[in-house]
């Protein structure tokens, strides 16, 4: 039984909706290396979830679409020692990512003129980098 994941203050994954799958991690871990089961998949079918508004779950399928398979978003988690960690660390994980997924697109860029004091200042120090390069230069020249 895996519980709830809260994703946000307003969404959250009922716990029937993800699964989670135990592995053995690869890489060091000393003697219990090979006789735990401590690395964690973590998996959430964006694609048919019952616990997200349908303009919500579109935003979220079409951010995360590369890490989709057929409409699942599995995440592994293998870090730490511990399954305990490794699970919390891909709930973590999953939350991260899907309140990125599902976060408000930030708004338009208002284009504004520059001021006419930022323009003068320009202005200004072009001139006085033109005439600084213009004492540099030999008398001869010219």
């Amino acid at each position: 039984m895996v519980d709830d994941l809260r994703v946000n203050h307003r969404w959250t994954v009922p716990g029937n909706e993800l699964s989670e799958r135990f592995s053995r991690s690869s890489g060091p871990g000393g003697q219990g290396v090979n006789t735990t089961d401590s690395r964690v998949e973590l998996s959430f079918d964006l694609a048919r979830t019952e616990s997200l508004p349908e303009s919500l779950r579109q935003r979220a399928l079409q951010r995360l679409h590369h890490r989709l398979i057929d409409g699942v978003l599995t995440l592994a988690a293998s870090q730490q020692r511990a399954q305990l960690a490794n699970r919390q660390e891909a709930r973590d994980r999953m939350a991260a990512l899907l309140r990125d997924a599902v976060a408000a697109p930030p708004p338009k860029r208002r284009r504004t003129k520059p001021t006419r004091g930022s323009q003068q200042r320009r202005l200004d120090a072009k001139k006085r980098r033109s005439e600084i390069k213009r004492r540099r230069r030999d008398p001869g020249d010219g």
